[in-house]
């Protein structure tokens, strides 16, 4: 593979600037960035997923579990949830650490006001980040120009845990643990819509790149509810060998990955809902992410300490990327400018 010669000048200023005794950051990897939230070490990693190399660590505060990178890739943005599990007792946080993706350091801490326990956190088209506020029953909006709260959305029920947006920008959709059930929110008005019940428990939610479908997963059953975004019902199920905790689609639309806590890596064809194939992964209650272009799925695994890496259209599993115990929480970062 040939090196971009962007990539080049900016490796020569580096050296030059190194040279004249300045300390500056090595500049960020051209096919992108993977960075990944450690619960255990209280750190947010940058990782260049093609050598498999750390790049940097950046430490954070107690517990971050979720990360978010801004819409430039300037800003990766940690809700720092506290030292418990969802529904559990422990400490609650009430900030957000947003790291410099550039500089490598921590930028700026956002302080919520109140203790939240938030927890995932998504940026909308409006350019303004949503974040779910467990102890609020609530997703909080943050301006991240002012990086002030700036509305606080119900969402009618308790452990509002995960978020996702609807590719329009119009809807959310939280999985709310406790409750069993997904409330749907409208981003313009910003309104509750509808609580939808699904199971007793759930776990993560994901939804398809068309906005048409969104799933989350029973944690009682080995199944995953499809909702219907258009009657905001649940429509459907897969049914599988086990459960289910984190799931994504990929962006053709034509398969579900789905991470089971039993130590399987399920390919779900969406057109008939049935499982395609399984991969052996480490047991694992950690997220799946699927790279914007289709080609790679991450799945964290905070028990072995690694992150599985899946070959989407080679159909397999490649060498994992080997941190440290406590990796959770995973976003994208194109390359950098």
């Amino acid at each position: 593979m040939s090196t971009p010669i962007s990539w080049l000048l900016a490796s020569l200023m580096f050296l030059a600037l190194a040279a004249g005794g300045r300390r500056v950051p090595a500049p960020p990897p051209a096919h992108g960035m993977l960075v990944v939230a450690n619960q255990r070490e209280h750190t947010a990693l940058l990782i260049d997923p093609e050598t498999r190399q750390e790049l940097a660590k950046v430490t954070v505060g107690v517990n971050g579990h979720e990360v978010a990178v801004s819409p430039d890739s300037r800003f990766a943005y940690v809700p720092i949830y506290g030292n418990s599990g969802v529904g559990k007792p422990g400490t609650d946080g009430a900030t957000i650490d947003i790291v410099d993706l550039h500089e490598r350091k921590l930028a700026a801490t956002i302080d919520l006001g109140k203790p939240l326990r938030p927890h995932r956190a998504e940026f909308g088209r409006d350019g303004l980040l949503y974040v779910t506020a467990e102890l609020a029953k609530a997703v909080d909006v943050i301006d991240p120009a002012t990086r002030k709260v700036i509305r606080e959305i119900p969402t009618g029920a308790i452990e509002s845990h995960m978020i996702v947006i609807s590719p329009d920008g119009r809807r959310a959709y939280t999985a709310n643990v406790a409750a069993g059930s997904v409330s749907v929110l409208d981003l313009e008005q910003r309104a509750l819509v509808t609580v939808i019940p699904v199971a007793k428990t759930v776990q993560r939610i994901s939804i398809s790149a068309d906005g048409k479908r969104v799933f989350t997963h029973d944690q009682d059953t080995a199944r995953i509810a499809i909702i219907d975004t258009s009657t905001n019902k649940v429509a459907s199920w897969i049914s599988l060998p086990a459960t289910v905790y984190s799931s994504s689609a990929t962006p053709d639309g034509r398969k579900l990955l789905a991470a089971s806590p039993s130590g399987k890596l399920f390919v779900i064809d969406l057109a008939t809902g049935r499982l395609e194939q399984s991969f052996d992964i480490p047991a694992a209650l950690g997220e799946l992410l699927i790279t914007p272009d289709g080609k790679s799925a991450f799945v964290s695994c905070p028990q072995a300490g690694t992150i599985e890496v899946l070959d989407i259209p080679g159909d397999k599993l490649l060498q994992p990327i080997k941190l440290t115990q406590g990796v959770d929480g995973l976003a994208w970062a194109p390359a950098i400018p």
